[in-house]
């Protein structure tokens, strides 16, 4: 009887040793997995060089000087770029999600389809920039630079632009619906096509763009300059908005709509 129960105790001690080796073969596996394994897409690397799809998401960024390098496709979403020289520099397709950019330099940029949704940029400049089709919405990027900008098919709606200047932009097509848009200039600027509806126009400078087929329903054109603007064309403009701005002898409107009394306006100091 003795003997049996040696055997048995025997038995068991061996099954248990087996087992015990077998987990540690295990998680001996597993480790040599997860370190062979490269890390996700998703991991920023804030001290990777610039480049092409570098991910520098949430990492602190300011005063770089990267003019002209190409980062194609690169992430800085949440990013802080704030008095950063990216100026020439090829961003196509970069992602600026709540990026922190003001007093950031762009001029002569790439950013074709860049998105620049929620992004904070006051005084940023952009001259030059190609943004088509690039996003802005709920960008809050007031006294900024974009003069000459191609923005052609953008979406800057809901964002605070005000102040800004678009002489010379080209936003055919644009959507800047519900934008605050306040004493921003758009001398020469190209604005046919776009859509400007329940944005605040007030004081701002509309005197020698093209507003062909632009929509301005509900726009709030508060001692808006019209100048020598063509407004024959627009869509959705009422005797309403037309008495609140500031239109002169040269200003074209549409049909069935009178000129104001008012005109030309006394105060328009901007």
């Amino acid at each position: 009887m003795q003997r049996d129960q040696g055997c048995h105790v025997q038995h068991g001690v061996s099954r248990a040793g087996r087992v015990g080796r077998v987990e540690h073969l295990l998680v001996m596996a597993g480790l040599a997995l997860f370190l062979i394994l490269p890390l996700g897409p998703a991991q920023a690397g804030c001290q990777d060089s610039p480049g092409p799809g570098v991910n520098w998401t949430g990492c602190s960024k300011a005063r770089l000087i990267l003019s002209g390098d190409d980062m194609t496709g690169a992430v800085f979403n949440g990013t802080s770029l704030g008095a950063s020289d990216l100026a020439n520099a090829g961003l196509g397709g970069a992602s600026f999600v709540g990026a922190e950019v003001t007093r950031t330099r762009f001029d002569g940029a790439n950013l074709a389809r860049a998105n620049f949704e929620k992004v904070m940029g006051w005084r940023t400049s952009f001259v030059g920039a190609n943004l088509q089709g690039a996003n802005l919405v709920f960008a809050d990027m007031s006294r900024s630079n974009f003069a000459r900008t191609r923005l052609a098919g953008a979406n800057l709606s809901k964002s605070e632009l005000n102040r800004s200047d678009f002489s010379g932009a080209d936003l055919t097509g644009a959507d800047l619906s519900k934008a605050e848009l306040a004493r921003v200039s758009f001398q020469n600027a190209k604005l046919s096509g776009a859509n400007i509806s329940f944005s605040n126009l007030s004081r701002a400078d509309l005197s020698t763009a093209d507003l062909k087929g632009a929509n301005l329903t509900r726009s709030y054109l508060f001692l808006t300059l019209l100048g020598a603007a063509d407004l024959s064309g627009v869509v959705g403009l009422t005797q309403m908005q037309l008495d609140m701005a500031c239109g002169t002898a040269q200003t074209k409107l549409p049909a069935g709509l009178a000129r104001p009394a008012s005109w030309p306006c006394g105060d328009t100091e901007q």
